[in-house]
């Protein structure tokens, strides 16, 4: 995304901090399948797939404000409905929004790796919040994880695999590119150049 400003406007500021689940229905003004990205970035995924994917309703969670912004901004500019942006902890501010059993997909695309062993507390993919996040997904509801780090790809699979997820291809398996996947801003540059990418899309049993 190069260099860009901080816009003024909060990105998803109405739905910090509440007590109770938004109506997600009138949040978006439409129903479908309710899907969660942790950690969207520049938008790359965020976009395409709500792009590629009109039925389905996105909230996207991005802590970096001038990311979320201008995610934000892009979305409603190419008049995407089905994108929520939010600027905000997802750790924090995702047990507050979701109810068990209410998402049918949760994506965490190329997390910051922590490399050092100090701060690795600080990753999304921790016992006791993967665990909370399997409550999130309905029936046959699936988990999108993607990276560049091959540690980070062992270490996130172990986790979730402890957790209670079900890996299609066995313990430890990583999974082949999809084509109709959207790929994020990151992942193209990986793509483009051959470099390897660690994915997995595992389900709740």
């Amino acid at each position: 995304m190069g260099r860009i400003p901080l816009r003024p406007t909060p990105a998803g500021n109405e739905l910090l901090g509440l007590k109770t689940p938004p109506d997600w229905d009138k949040v978006f003004g439409m129903t479908g399948p309710l899907e969660l990205e942790i950690g969207c970035g520049a938008g790359g995924f965020a976009l395409e797939h709500a792009r590629r994917n009109p039925k389905i309703r996105l909230v996207a969670f991005e802590w970096r404000k001038k990311y979320a912004r201008e995610v934000a901004f892009r979305g409603e500019k190419a008049g995407l409905q089905n994108l929520k942006v939010i600027e905000g902890d997802a750790r924090l501010e995702v047990p507050k929004l979701f109810t068990p059993g209410s998402l049918a997909v949760i994506h965490l695309q190329f997390p910051d790796p922590w490399w050092k062993r100090a701060h690795q507390k600080r990753a999304i993919l921790q016992l006791e919040f993967t665990r909370f996040m399997l409550t999130l997904l309905g029936p046959s509801g699936r988990f999108d994880f993607r990276t560049d780090v091959q540690d980070v790809g062992e270490r996130g699979l172990k986790v979730l695999e402890a957790a209670g997820f079900l890996n299609p291809l066995g313990p430890g398996a990583f999974h082949p590119a999809d084509a109709e996947e959207a790929p994020s801003t990151r992942e193209r540059r990986y793509l483009a150049s051959g470099a390897p990418v660690y994915r997995a899309r595992l389900v709740k049993p």
